[in-house]
């Protein structure tokens, strides 16, 4: 008798979203009892199968296989394949994607080899994916998908294509497919009568990949000995010939980098950026329509044909050895008769940010006793602390702890922290509450000094506490006792923040002070360039004119004015002090023209508020504006300016930052006098390290002087040329300061952008002269501290100043084996405020400690894994060769995922690449940081562009870092009717369609790519011209005019602008125009000069851990 589907449904297991632990006793998650079997529906009855396997509800949902494989596969079923069009690797027959609960996925399911009869991973706990065996049996007819038009009759079916493949009632299952059967297949349930749709690729959920599996191992792959059988050329395929590098098809029709042409002279991050513009590649045929034709045809070349000693493409670098399997299917030659793996069939990145968005965004508890893992830093969410901190201001790698050295040392895994003590909160989240002890001050652990938290424990009555972090115990001080309740808890626990919360402050006694003296409230240091290049390219009239309207917002507390105090100081080849009094008739000037030993002139009035003195301060700027608007002085100094800016804050015995507008080389004889060395051949190669550290110790020393002081230097940079950003950022590094950097610039074009950037660094929330320290569970050290910061010992961190957006990283290290429990660890950062007031801002966070590989990966927070990642490889290239930096990170990876699949799935076959599902997108990001300016800028580069890019890399926080490796991309044709087009795309350039406009942003420069095709009156109305050919993509904002999409788009761009720590200058370009091939370098899943593709570096991957396992 046929089992109807209504039957059934009804006790399907519930919606939870994930599977928290596996079914035990034949139970669901949520206590009912499985049905006794699980029917194959619509079989006919003489050929249905059944399984008695009570947990077979369960899908890995943590695993997601690619069978990367070629033999075996069918090209004869079209309907099932990733892409109609030819390409390198074998693509499989089914893709069991959905979008519903993973118990929804395995409702249904074919029978399991008697070799494992649940489908369980024994290493796990937890099934394999499963996944449809492949013969060559012809598939039946009826075993084609519905059409792709028919909408879901119920919103929370899956679309599964798997369902859509399964034969109508009273067909038999062919005979030849179920033996070959290595995994089960997920089967959906549908409403009764009703075949849900082939979903497209764009609605296909990525968390749930189960790629067609095939008896194959190394001995399969396609080689020279073995290879696929062939399959003819599709028509109209380009062709190259023997040799051809795959860059000069990759980049037909655009632009190619050609430093060596004289009319190449700037980086392309150069204002007056200008590169060559190259005809079609004859690789393209003669009338072909190069990179742009259309989808089906693909725009790279094919390989040599078989026999002539070559394959496509030509060999990576040593340190990545060549793609796996070859590329040799597009030309007929060995490998071909399989189809390309489509790119978008692949892990997705916006995919992944959208499921964590729509499943985890809004309110998030941070848990307790342990911390529970957070919403992904793109997800939009506000938290409630319930005694570990909020995830803003602490991140982890591994949200359960690595037992041991060994466990974490085999699994290749980084341990560590991000921690952005700062961090802004939302609107939904309480600022930290103020904890005032008077003169007893915090309580802390008399052993290991941590500070009062909710993991200490009360015993004795409530006279004494056990800290969490050294097993010590402490006598509670008489005025901080309190009786404890029936359950050991203070009763005033929920009274006091600190023994409640995971983020507090504490208000520091005297002792915590410098010299135990008091501070004062900090000041600003205003230090501008006044030389003929700051004239002419009109800084000196841009900071005069508008710095009196930047001082209205200065950073205060609690809705009090600020207490900030500021001074202004001008410099050429001497420099110029200005007293400023409130009512002074006229600012004094005070000059010191002696630049070898700089001292100060200590007047009594350097330092003003600009609420009691706002009319001297106007005086000043139109005095300066005045003396200097004529100036022909081109040398200028640096080097004595930061001299003199921490001599006279140590004069007043003040915190501070020093604000420096530099505009060129400071080749003065005078302290930091530096040489030009703008060798770009040195860029890429073994040698790039002569260029990208400092030339000299100066800056350095000045730096850990600058500190000492509590003296935080930013540097704005306005240069016309080289002006050694590696050596001058070394004092930005080591104070907690920034570097800025407006190359070529026009007051008129770059002038708001500047201000918008110091108009943000002045307002943000920040700290000076602060101390951090990390306090962690025994067992356990913080070994590696990246960022913006000095230190001179091995556990503090000391920052003159502190703000908001910058990140300091940590990695943790074993000492010794942790017991069974919880791993703690405590951020405590000594600081002065704005207001003058010595501070503790302490983050708590507790992590449970890993039972086992499972857990392990199961718990990882990629994001932050990659932040740790980049910031090691951004230091270990100031130490070895490009290639060993690209060895490095690509041994890391494949270690670390041969071992999940060494751990947790030991059965899978070596043809199949398995990814665990929180780290799926691993080589898609370790792909992108190899792609990225920051670790491959070349000659194209100028030595300026390659050092800032490197410089911003320490102090970023983790969704920076995710934003600048994968640039976001949106559709902006239509946002006048879906003005909710947040929603972002692949980084792939066969995705940009020529009939539609395109924003893409990495948190360092802002495109708009416009098509060929696009309508005309989009152009008219963004752009006020009448056709596509007359965008001017010179200009470098969007003109305002009078109609909703140019509105609508100008407001879209700003809204972003407005996220950004610094503002991104605004590119226009044009599909097959010049700029468009630097465009290009940002779609980060293609193929790029020497770079594979995501596709490509997928196999690099797959390559590298069968040789692991082997």
């Amino acid at each position: 008798m046929e089992i109807p589907r209504e039957n059934i449904a009804p006790n399907l297991p519930p919606f939870p979203g994930h599977i928290q632990q596996p079914a035990q006793n034949g139970l669901t998650d949520n206590g009912q009892h499985f049905p006794p079997m699980y029917p194959f529906p619509n079989v006919a009855a003489s050929e249905r199968n059944y399984s008695p396997d009570p947990q077979m509800h369960q899908i890995a949902g943590h695993v997601q296989k690619m069978n990367l494989g070629p033999e075996n596969y069918r090209s004869d079923n079209p309907p099932y394949s990733f892409s109609p069009s030819t390409a390198p690797y074998a693509a499989p027959a089914y893709s069991a994607y959905s979008q519903v609960s993973k118990e929804m996925n395995s409702a249904y399911s074919f029978p399991v080899p008697p070799a494992n009869p649940a489908g369980i991973n024994p290493a796990t706990s937890e099934p394999a994916s499963y996944q449809l065996g492949l013969n060559n049996s012809p598939m039946p007819p009826q075993f084609v998908a519905a059409p792709a038009t028919v909408p879901f009759l119920d919103s929370s079916r899956s679309n599964s294509p798997v369902v859509n493949q399964l034969p109508p009632k009273g067909t038999t299952v062919p005979s030849g497919m179920i033996p070959e059967m290595e995994k089960r297949a997920d089967v959906n349930a549908v409403p009764p009568g009703s075949m849900p749709p082939l979903s497209s690729s764009s609605e296909r959920s990525p968390s749930v990949q189960s790629f067609s599996s095939v008896p194959q191992g190394i001995g399969n792959l396609p080689s020279a000995v073995n290879p696929p059988p062939p399959m003819p050329q599709m028509p109209g395929m380009p062709t190259v010939p023997l040799g051809k590098p795959p860059q000069a098809a990759y980049g037909a029709g655009g632009t190619q980098f050609k430093p060596n042409e004289p009319n190449y002279q700037q980086g392309p991050y150069n204002a007056q950026y200008t590169a060559p513009t190259a005809a079609v590649p004859p690789c393209f045929p003669p009338g072909s329509a190069g990179p742009y034709a259309p989808a089906s045809v693909p725009t790279f070349p094919a390989a040599p044909s078989a026999g002539s000693g070559a394959t496509f493409p030509p060999a990576f670098p040593a340190s990545m050895g060549p793609p796996a399997p070859p590329m040799d299917a597009l030309s007929g030659g060995p490998g071909a008769g399989q189809k390309r793996l489509d790119p978008n069939m692949m892990p997705s990145l916006i995919q992944v940010i959208e499921d964590d968005r729509k499943a985890r965004g809004g309110l998030f508890q941070t848990g307790f006793d342990h911390a529970e893992q957070p919403p992904l830093c793109t997800t939009d969410f506000f938290a409630e602390d319930q005694g570990n901190c909020n995830p803003k201001f602490v991140r982890a790698t591994l949200y359960n702890a690595p037992i041991s050295n060994d466990f974490l040392k085999q699994s290749a895994l980084p341990f560590g922290l991000s921690i952005t003590p700062m961090a802004n909160l939302s609107a939904e989240e309480r600022p930290l509450p103020i904890v005032n002890m008077g003169e007893l001050g915090p309580v802390r652990c008399h052993r290991c000094k941590a500070y009062m938290c909710p993991f200490m424990t009360f015993f004795d009555g409530g006279r004494r506490f056990r800290c969490p972090f050294c097993s010590v115990s402490t006598e509670v001080p008489e005025q901080y006792f309190s009786h404890l309740d029936h359950t050991g808890r203070r009763i005033d626990a929920n009274e006091r923040p600190e023994l409640h919360l995971g983020s507090y402050e504490y208000v520091a006694t005297k002792e915590y002070c410098k010299d135990g003296i008091w501070p004062q409230s900090p000041v600003f240091m205003f230090m501008l360039d006044v030389s003929y290049n700051a004239v002419r390219s009109g800084l000196l009239n841009k900071f005069c004119q508008n710095i009196k309207f930047l001082l209205h917002n200065l950073p205060a507390e609690h809705g009090k004015e600020s207490a900030i105090e500021v001074a202004f100081v001008t410099y050429d080849s001497s420099i110029h002090f200005y007293e400023m009094k409130k009512g002074m008739e006229a600012p004094k000037m005070l000059i010191v023209n002696d630049v070898q030993e700089v001292f100060v002139p200590v007047g009594k009035n350097l330092f003003v508020r600009p609420s009691e003195a706002g009319a001297i301060v106007d005086q000043l700027t139109e005095k300066i504006m005045a003396m200097f608007g004529e100036n022909k002085v081109t040398e200028v100094v640096l080097g004595p300016v930061l001299q003199a800016g921490v001599e006279t804050l140590k004069a007043y015995g003040r915190a501070g930052k020093l604000f420096v507008f530099h505009t060129s080389l400071p080749t003065l004889e005078a302290p930091g006098k530096l040489k030009s060395r703008d060798d770009r051949k040195f860029l890429g190669t073994d040698k790039e390290k002569t260029v990208l550290t400092p030339q000299g110790d100066f800056y350095e020393k000045l730096g850990e002087e600058c500190v000492s002081a509590g003296c935080c230097v930013d540097v704005f940079l306005f240069p016309n040329s080289h002006v050694d950003v590696a050596t001058i950022s070394a004092v930005c590094c080591l104070t907690g300061g920034q570097l800025y950097r407006y190359p070529y610039f026009e007051a008129e074009i770059d002038g708001d952008r500047f201000l918008a950037d110091l108009k943000h660094n002045l307002e943000r929330p920040i700290i000076f002269d602060a101390i951090m320290r990390v306090r962690t569970s025994q067992g356990l050290r913080p070994t590696e501290f990246f960022g913006n910061f000095y230190m001179n010992n091995a556990t503090d961190v000391e920052m003159a100043a502190l703000d908001s957006d910058k990140c300091i990283s940590i990695e943790i290290k074993h000492d010794d084996k942790l017991e069974p429990g919880n791993a703690y660890f405590q951020v405590a950062v000594l600081f002065t405020s704005v207001t003058g007031q010595r501070r503790l801002r302490i983050h708590n966070l507790a992590l449970v400690t890993a039972p086992d590989f499972a857990a392990l990966y199961r718990s990882a927070d990629l994001f932050t894994m990659i932040n740790l990642l980049s910031k090691q490889a951004e230091r270990m290239q100031l130490q070895k060769s490009p290639k060993d930096v690209r060895d490095s990170l690509i041994s890391r990876s494949a270690q670390t995922l041969a071992t999940y699949r060494q751990k947790c799935s030991p059965s899978s076959s070596l043809g199949q690449l398995v990814l665990p599902e929180a780290m799926k997108l691993l080589p898609l990001f370790i792909n992108c940081m190899f792609k990225s300016d920051s670790f491959s800028g070349g000659s194209e580069l100028t030595v300026d562009d390659r050092a800032w890019l490197m410089h911003i890399i320490p102090s970023m926080t983790v969704a920076e870092l995710v934003n600048y490796f994968y640039p976001h991309v949106i559709s902006v044709l239509n946002l006048e009717s879906s003005r909710e087009v947040a929603t972002g795309m692949r980084c792939l350039y066969e995705n940009l369609s020529p009939d539609n406009a395109y924003l893409l942003n990495n948190g360092v420069v802002l495109f708009l790519w416009v098509g060929a095709n696009v309508q005309a009156q989009w152009v008219q109305d963004v752009f006020g011209v009448n056709s596509f050919a007359q965008i001017n993509v010179d200009k470098h904002h969007l003109p305002e005019k009078d109609n909703p999409t140019s509105r609508t788009l100008r407001c879209l761009v700003e809204e972003m602008q407005a996220t950004r720590q610094r503002r991104l200058k605004l590119f226009i370009v044009k599909q097959q125009d010049r700029m468009e091939s630097w465009f290009k370098k940002f779609l980060v899943e293609d193929r790029a000069d020497s770079h594979p593709s995501y596709v490509e570096f997928l196999c690099l991957i797959h390559k590298e851990i069968r040789s692991l396992l082997a």
